[in-house]
């Protein structure tokens, strides 16, 4: 069953968003349209909506793709024509899905729809209770409700412990022993919503983190001979020979056997300029082949390369943040002590039962677990309006306390956007000439430093028609070719000096020797004699220096710089933009462990980064924070996200954070000062046990008014 043409049963067809003239889409040249679809199939079970859904977001024209089971709905954000899409969908079948489409183990979909199932039943449930069933059954079925309560206040009495689940549970014990079964209820139901909540947000992210963490990669093209058979990854064995060419990306670890290739590892080694391979060169899954192809010998299997044992340091840090409990319920724990010697001290001295449940009918816990989460609620609002996602109070906390913070380089610190800075003529040469004859060249093989060479000639009006006879390109190393009789070379240092034996020109080395540090260089020599250095930089972000001195009034102590470049070309960068410290050449796990270090020292440490090889320290920190743009699992395993435009909202973060904090202290002072009156004035017996709750329940409600309350947080754009 599938998407047949729109002509015969069982098709699709579009349902617009406006008139049918618009269908809702935007002009017919912007680069992403929406489009929403209707299939005939009225309801999707959960497997064929995650089926499609995954085949939809593999398709090279969609950006975003959302399926809805119940109602047969997809909607598509897509670039191209809006009939390839249509095509596309009118060939789908769920046969030929499920042969290319590999479906994760646990599906996120089935577990929302357990618990949905699981919250509705709740609340209808205990709907149907409070309406239709008569007292003796509805007293019958909270006393049924009370036990597992009851067992963890006793567990907790059976440890010596007295915690907050003491309290619950005598708060349901007492309600029930006056025969308010109603309020035993209504807190027992409050109580295993809560629990529901927690349950299915720790699934929840650890579905996500493993979605996250795919390659989506399931099948590869396997050399057996002279012959090339597609078979599945988890059938590809250590020593097998696999092919990958260029666009691909690299399924396992393993090493060059044939070919050369260069490969974009910014996202696993944070390295800004693609990186050449020759046989030997050691390739990582999860990185791509920008240019070439090649024969890959694996040398580990699917689930235990590089990628995967990063997986696993992410996994087993998680693991630790979820252990810690909440400052709020910590503190709840501990004010509870008080509030049962109070009451029994009372009881005690007076032997007056009003007036020792006076006491107890006042504590500290409602108000406390109220306070925080709905002033983080606020916090995390306004952030949002600010495009900054928290994903709890526990970051912001962290965010506040901070006095230091690390970031990657590559697309967090700069752009991660290649650009010439400056062209360096030798042996004569003009300086406009040699960009010119580079771009002339350059042209012809569209990678990301060849595009800044033509770029910065179309910028300078540089016209460079062709000169050259037939241009001989080498994968990973440059170009040749010959311009008016003179044989052109231009490449990397290896290729230039090593391969081509180019001489640096009489008189000019100490001018070689003094090549900026902060940039990657072309070669571009003639005739066997260097020419011109050009010079390409990673633009910095222009606000980054600005960023740090303002985190720095804010309170920030230490600001460093973690980079994969060389130490010559990090020490440039770092002087560049005022950073305390960096470290250069440095691996995933170097960057964990150098977050590690800093947080057993006693520091408070924000990681901020982008990319697959940041992830580790994004999870080791105490929070982390990922750019929007920056690589999906970057983001998925950050505790924070800001989004790519700007450096600045890490001061609007800051600020937001600080102010958070400074309301929940403002409201833990109240909520202690205030109930401590009442539990006083009750123990004097000034306040009858119903007034004392009365006036302990207003102050909740007052408390909770009060931390919904917006939080002052900068405007974009607004600098410190």
């Amino acid at each position: 069953m599938g998407f047949p043409p729109a002509s015969s049963a069982g098709s699709c067809r579009v349902r617009g968003f406006g008139p049918p003239a618009s269908f809702g889409l935007p002009p017919p040249n912007s680069p992403q349209k929406p489009l929403r679809l209707r299939l005939r199939q009225k309801n999707l079970t959960l497997r064929q909506a995650d089926l499609l859904e995954t085949w939809l977001k593999g398709q090279p024209w969609v950006r975003e793709a959302a399926v809805h089971e119940r109602t047969g709905c997809l909607i598509v954000t897509f670039t191209g024509e809006r009939e390839t899409v249509l095509s596309a969908l009118g060939a789908f079948t769920w046969a030929g899905a499920e042969a290319s489409v590999a479906l994760p183990d646990h599906s996120t979909r089935a577990m929302n729809r357990e618990f949905q199932e699981k919250l509705v039943g709740k609340v209808a449930v205990k709907a149907a209770a409070t309406l239709f069933l008569p007292a003796p059954l509805r007293i019958a079925r909270v006393i049924w409700h009370m036990a597992p309560f009851l067992r963890k206040g006793l567990r907790c009495l059976g440890r010596r412990q007295i915690k907050v689940e003491l309290l619950d549970a005598l708060s349901i014990g007492i309600s029930a022993c006056r025969r308010d079964f109603g309020t035993a209820g209504t807190v027992m139901f409050l109580l295993e919503i809560g629990e529901l909540l927690e349950d299915w947000t720790r699934k929840k992210s650890v579905a996500d983190l493993a979605e996250s963490l795919s390659l989506h990669v399931d099948r590869v093209w396997l050399k057996n001979g002279n012959d090339e058979v597609l078979v599945s990854i988890g059938q590809v064995k250590p020593g097998d020979l696999v092919v990958v060419r260029a666009g691909g990306v690299i399924p396992l670890d393993g090493v060059v056997a044939e070919g050369e290739i260069t490969v974009n590892q910014a996202s696993l080694t944070g390295e800004s300029v693609p990186v050449a391979k020759r046989p030997g060169g050691a390739l990582y899954a999860g990185t791509v082949v920008e240019e070439g192809e090649c024969v890959l010998e694996v040398k580990q299997a699917s689930g235990q390369g590089r990628y995967d044992q990063i997986v696993d340091m992410i996994q087993r840090s998680e693991q630790m943040k979820s252990a810690a409990e909440a400052k709020a319920s910590n503190l709840a724990d501990k004010l509870v002590p008080y509030t049962f010697a109070g009451s029994l001290l009372d009881l005690l001295l007076t032997r007056n039962v009003t007036r020792a449940l006076s006491v107890l009918m006042v504590d500290f816990s409602c108000a406390l677990k109220l306070a925080m989460p709905l002033a983080v609620m606020s916090a995390m609002r306004e952030a949002g309006r600010e495009h900054i996602t928290v994903k709890g109070g526990r970051f912001l906390e962290a965010t506040a306390k901070a006095d230091t913070i690390i970031f990657d380089k590559t697309g967090t610190l700069t752009h991660a956007c290649p650009q010439v800075a400056q062209i360096i003529p030798f042996n004569g040469k003009n300086e406009a000439e040699m960009l010119r004859l580079a771009a002339c060249l350059e042209e012809h093989f569209p990678h990301s430093m060849a595009n800044a060479v033509v770029e910065a000639a179309r910028r300078r009006g540089l016209r460079h028609e062709e000169r050259h006879a037939k241009v001989e390109y080498l994968v990973a190393h440059g170009i040749a070719s010959s311009v008016d009789g003179e044989q052109v070379r231009i490449g990397s240092a290896h290729f230039i000096f090593e391969d081509e034996k180019v001489r640096i020109p009489e008189g000019e080395q100490e001018k070689f020797d003094t090549l900026p540090p902060e940039f990657s260089q072309l070669y571009l020599a003639i005739d066997g004699v260097l020419s011109a250095v050009i010079c390409i930089s990673d633009p910095l972000r222009e606000e980054a220096k600005d960023v740090f001195s303002a985190l720095r009034r804010l309170g920030v102590k230490k600001t460093v710089m973690l980079t994969g470049d060389s130490p010559r070309t990090a020490a440039a960068i770092a002087a560049q933009l005022g950073v305390d410290d960096f470290r250069a050449g440095v691996l995933p796990a170097d960057k964990a462990e150098y977050v590690a270090a800093l947080r057993r020292e006693g520091h408070t440490v924000l990681m901020v980064g982008d990319g697959i090889n940041d992830s580790p320290a994004l999870s080791e920190a105490d929070a982390g924070i990922a750019i929007s743009d920056g690589a999906a699992i970057a983001r998925e395993i950050a505790d924070i996200t800001i989004a790519a435009d700007s450096l600045w909202e890490l001061v609007q973060l800051r600020q937001l954070a600080m102010a958070l904090m400074n309301r929940i202290q403002a409201n833990y002072r109240f909520v202690i000062g205030f109930n401590g009156a009442l539990i006083g004035l009750g123990a004097a017996g000034v306040l009858p046990p119903a007034t004392s709750a009365m006036l302990h329940n207003l102050s909740t409600l007052g408390v909770s008014l009060h931390s919904m309350r917006a939080l002052p947080l900068p405007k974009s754009g607004q600098r410190f």
